[in-house]
């Protein structure tokens, strides 16, 4: 088996999927746009640095989810996909997926933004397998604001992709390459693990230990 795996933000997408939804539903009056884009920024500025708190985030990144239940949220998504995502959809994302399937390897997205925000977006890049942040839902079967599972955040990455791997009765000695697209010094723990690192649109501190290690470093939206 061969591994391709891909992170979303600022990796296949030129964006932040999950910041750049949480201010989608303040334009369409969802939050108050003040409160929601100074939490919102500092949540992301932790995340850049690497000290988000995922529990704190997924509570608040899902509030407007939750507020307006899912016959409202679903459709915000729908809008949201064609509004922002599409047009953030590439060219050079989709030839490089291409090539891998082209290759017979397996390619999974690994993410760590919600499934709610990313199902889609996998599935519009024709992504079969998405590993994201799991959504916990109550009895009603709607959100409650709670992780399902081990969070899709940095280690957390390697237990959820080996969890994938298990589920089909494999291991990583299954594994006879795998590679692995990310722009975020978040995700070195799987950076390291797989045999092809490769630092995608990287952060400046992904960019100068890329270059020092001797990884292949791709700009893909130049």
């Amino acid at each position: 088996m061969k591994l391709a795996l891909f992170d979303l933000d600022h990796t296949l997408l030129p964006i932040d999927s999950d910041h750049a939804w949480g201010e989608y539903t303040v334009e369409r009056g969802w939050r108050d746009a003040a409160a929601f884009k100074a939490c919102n920024d500092a949540f992301y500025e932790n995340y850049k640095i690497g000290k988000l708190n995922p529990v704190e985030y997924l509570m608040f990144a899902t509030e407007a989810i939750r507020e307006r239940g899912a016959t409202e949220s679903i459709a915000l998504r729908a809008d949201y996909m064609a509004a922002i995502i599409e047009k953030n959809i590439k060219k050079p994302a989709l030839e490089l997926l291409e090539k891998h399937r082209n290759a017979g390897d397996e390619i999974i997205l690994v993410t760590a933004t919600n499934e709610f925000v990313t199902a889609p977006i996998a599935l519009r890049f024709g992504i079969e397998h998405l590993i994201a942040v799991q959504l916990e839902k109550n009895a009603q079967g709607w959100y409650t604001g709670r992780s399902r599972g081990t969070p899709s955040y940095q280690t957390g990455k390697i237990e959820r992709v080996t969890q994938w791997l298990a589920e089909r009765g494999k291991s990583w000695a299954d594994v006879s390459h795998s590679t692995f697209y990310s722009d975020s010094m978040n995700d070195l723990p799987l950076l390291e693990k797989v045999n092809e690192p490769v630092a995608t649109n990287p952060d400046p501190r992904l960019r100068a230990l890329a270059a020092e290690r001797g990884w292949k470093i791709l700009d893909l939206f130049q």
